[in-house]
């Protein structure tokens, strides 16, 4: 990832997984509540949803926010914010710490990767990501779901008991749940998002339309983050409907994408677009920023404890 001047010294991977997972949890900390609002969106319309809300009804991101403050309280919008820093640890530092050791090593060591080399690269970090932290996402999106009203059962009542829970019912394959779709949705945001940041960032600096600082690091985020949630939006709403679905509901991933699409059509496939768009695009200029700056201070400070000893 183009981050550094070429005369820099190139960041460790250790400082680019520290970096990357601290970068992704302040950005989940500022943004989640616009991602349990895309998850509400998309699964309206499904029958248990229905039944458990009573007839709430959803209507836009800033609508289902403020619906769900009205509801719920204001700390519903932070269901499930344990697993979600949780899952950015696990996550984000594999999927976007390994991108550049992954993509050097595909393409040999050379100084410039093609977008094939790119894309590639991104796809094997998003599905190693995936492999390693779905149980971390499946409780983050089933909290996000649960509904916290007076008379209705809760799911879970905590991070490790939701864990536990899952595995005594679901066994191992129910913490693994939509795994599959998890990974089609993430190696396609993880190399759509890395590479069009990589890309636009390039373009930037080499037309010299701004130098390698926050507003350039703003621009790029806020384009990866567009382009992304265009391009995953439809695995992510079948993800979040399958994960989220009780035993039996669903025979598979393809059987969900199959029902929403028989029962409500090709629009149900982006159920919850703005708040996604919202949601991924102000997550990506959190988290580049942050990560962009992180690697620096942490570089400065390894390099004036080496410089000590």
């Amino acid at each position: 990832m183009v981050g550094m001047k070429p005369c820099d010294t190139p960041p460790t991977l250790g400082v680019k997984l520290l970096s990357a997972g601290s970068a992704a949890c302040i950005a989940d900390l500022v943004t989640f509540p616009l991602d349990t609002a895309k998850v509400r969106l998309q699964i309206q319309g499904e029958k248990v949803a229905s039944e458990a809300t009573k007839g709430i009804r959803y209507r836009g991101v800033f609508g289902t926010i403020s619906t769900m403050i009205r509801t719920e309280g204001p700390r519903s919008l932070y269901n499930g914010l344990v697993a979600g820093l949780q899952r950015q640890m696990c996550f984000a530092s594999i999927r976007i710490g390994f991108y550049d050791n992954v993509k050097n090593f595909y393409s040999g060591g050379a100084d410039t990767a093609n977008i094939g080399i790119r894309i590639l690269a991104g796809c094997t970090t998003g599905a190693m990501a995936v492999s390693f932290a779905q149980p971390t996402d499946v409780v983050k999106v089933r909290f996000q779901a649960q509904v916290n009203l007076t008379g209705v059962a809760r799911r879970y009542t905590g991070t490790m008991q939701a864990y536990k829970h899952i595995f005594n019912h679901e066994g191992i394959r129910g913490l693994w749940k939509g795994c599959l779709p998890n990974i089609t949705r993430n190696a396609l945001v993880n190399c759509t998002e890395l590479v069009t940041y990589d890309l636009i960032k390039e373009a930037i600096l080499r037309h010299n339309l701004l130098s390698d600082n926050l507003p350039c690091h703003f621009a790029s985020a806020f384009g990866a983050g567009f382009v992304t949630t265009c391009i995953a939006s439809p695995v992510d709403v079948v993800k979040t409907r399958y994960m989220n679905s009780p035993p039996g509901q669903y025979k598979s991933a393809i059987n969900c994408a199959w029902t929403m699409a028989t029962k409500e059509g090709p629009t149900a496939f982006y159920k919850g677009f703005v708040p996604s768009f919202l949601r991924l695009g102000s997550w990506n200029v959190v988290m580049f920023v942050s990560f962009e700056q992180l690697k620096r201070v942490m570089m400065v400070g390894k390099k004036k404890m080496e410089d000590k000893s």
